[in-house]
């Protein structure tokens, strides 16, 4: 089954399609000729995702998946949330979105927090929302080199290593962005793979 995947984050798309698995082919925006920057002006993950599903799905009228995702902060008001990516502006810049979080968190014991990734999955018109979240605390300092964003500094709930100092495969199995994966494709595999199976059969007959 194909999906278009309204990112261009490269490192966003390759974990995707290790979670989902190679039964789904996923199509990014530079596949698509699509290189403009999508819009992202909702308040909350939901709004973004969508935002960014019906952009992509106004262009193509096929089937798109779009995620947001951020990290909350209970110290910081659940700050960045939505402006996780973009927190120290723009340009989009990881190392200095880490740099600012430390900073705002220096002397502060409370290092509580979570990533929340919401997937807008957009089918024939109709939108669909599939969440997951893991809970954490902010380490004092940058560790590892895997991943991506804030994972050299997130270290979840049960480990003593940051996301990126997990191997991706392990990360994979825990991470907020694997348990909305796991939601869509239990709805994937429940509602429209049966129903492409059944469609084929008719043409085959």
């Amino acid at each position: 089954m194909e999906l278009i995947l309204a990112s261009a984050n490269e490192g966003k798309i390759k974990e995707i399609q290790e979670i989902l698995g190679y039964q789904f082919k996923l199509k990014s925006l530079k596949e698509l000729g699509i290189t403009n920057d999508i819009p992202e002006t909702g308040n909350t993950f939901h709004q973004n995702a969508f935002q960014k599903a019906k952009y992509v799905y106004e262009q193509c009228k096929c089937d798109v998946l779009a995620d947001d995702s951020g990290l909350e902060v209970m110290a910081l008001n659940r700050k960045p949330g939505v402006y996780s990516a973009r927190y120290a502006g723009l340009p989009k810049n990881d190392e200095k979105n880490i740099q600012l979080l430390l900073e705002q968190l220096k002397g502060i014991t409370n290092r509580q927090a979570r990533f929340v990734c919401v997937i807008c999955f957009i089918h024939n018109g109709k939108e669909y929302f599939f969440e997951g979240e893991i809970k954490g605390a902010i380490s004092e300092h940058p560790k590892g080199n895997k991943g991506f964003g804030y994972d050299p500094v997130f270290i979840p709930d049960g480990y003593t290593k940051t996301f990126a100092e997990l191997e991706p495969s392990e990360k994979n199995k825990i991470s907020h962005r694997y348990k909305a994966l796991q939601k869509l494709k239990s709805f994937l595999n429940k509602h429209l793979i049966k129903l492409e199976k059944r469609c084929l059969f008719k043409l085959n007959t």
